[in-house]
């Protein structure tokens, strides 16, 4: 179960550009999780806390503040919020720590930058955990059209007019995505502080260049990203978790099982975007199980 924990370890990474990134280390054990949180432009503290824990099984965890987020410089330059350069960025981290070989934990976002990562420096990873997350975006696009379809014909007509005219930030239009925020990304009454941590400090300089304006209008230059017909080298196994009621839906990840050699696929029903917080006690053993069974390889 989740529980925030201090790291034990906090590190300045250098990156390509001059710029830095800062890294945190939980336990020392000789299998290390790298987790890649969401976003994009969001701080690592809602994935890091929620799988800190797996310190009480042996494991070191490692999460990093990509470049623009948390406690990591903060450049403006749009040129710089590209998925190839994050891949960079992921392999100089893992290089400066001498991570070795990783369990790769890629939530959202950080699982399209975990696909993307694992085509390039496929050595470098034991296994592929992928949470949340989607390997075709097109095909997410039209899937949330259908979760958006469900709020009734006359809101989604609302949306669409405020998207045409550029006016999202009416209130009438938040109070539409608010409610498919609830649905769809946490169905907890009460957001966890660490989700709530990351939420408040997000860059939209990032999330904006590269997703759109919010989870449910994608606009940016990933909006045609597709790694499904090249997921068949990816050859490590692979771990794909979602939620019945996820914004990055079930049939999003069936799609990457289908594309992927070796995958198991867990969908946990009571969930939206985090089984982690919505969901622990179904969420952790399907994570730990997985972990132990390919242990040492």
């Amino acid at each position: 179960m989740w529980r925030e924990i201090e790291p034990d370890r906090t590190h300045e990474v250098p990156i390509d550009g001059g710029f830095k990134v800062v890294a945190y280390e939980f336990g020392s054990g000789d299998e290390t999780v790298f987790c890649l949180n969401g976003g994009p432009g969001l701080a690592c503290d809602y994935l890091r806390e929620a799988h800190s824990c797996l310190i009480d099984h042996g494991y070191r965890v490692v999460a990093f503040d990509q470049l623009g987020t948390g406690k990591a410089d903060k450049p403006t330059d749009t040129a710089l919020w590209t998925i190839g350069r994050y891949v960079e960025e992921t392999e100089q981290v893992r290089r400066a720590l001498d991570l070795g070989k990783v369990h790769l934990l890629g939530h959202s976002w950080g699982g399209w930058l975990g696909i993307e990562y694992a085509l390039t420096y496929p050595d470098a990873l034991k296994t592929l955990i992928l949470e949340d997350t989607v390997g075709d975006m097109p095909h997410l696009v039209s899937e949330l059209e259908r979760l958006r379809s469900a709020l009734g014909a006359e809101t989604v007509a609302m949306m669409q007019r405020h998207e045409a005219e550029g006016t999202l930030d009416h209130p009438e239009y938040q109070a539409a995505i608010t409610i498919l925020n609830y649905r769809h990304v946490c169905r907890l009454d009460e957001w966890p502080a660490p989700v709530k941590r990351s939420l408040d400090g997000w860059n939209m300089g990032p999330y904006g260049t590269m997703q759109g304006p919010n989870e449910f209008l994608y606009t940016g230059n990933l909006k045609d990203w597709n790694r499904i017909p090249d997921m068949h080298r990816i050859t490590v196994p692979a771990l794909i978790t979602v939620g019945q009621h996820d914004e990055l839906t079930p049939a999003c990840a069936l799609k990457m099982k289908l594309a992927l050699p070796d995958a198991e696929l867990h969908c946990f029903p009571n969930s939206s975007h985090m089984p982690f917080y919505e969901e622990p006690h179904a969420y952790y053993p399907v994570l730990l199980a997985f972990l132990e069974k390919h242990r040492g390889r």
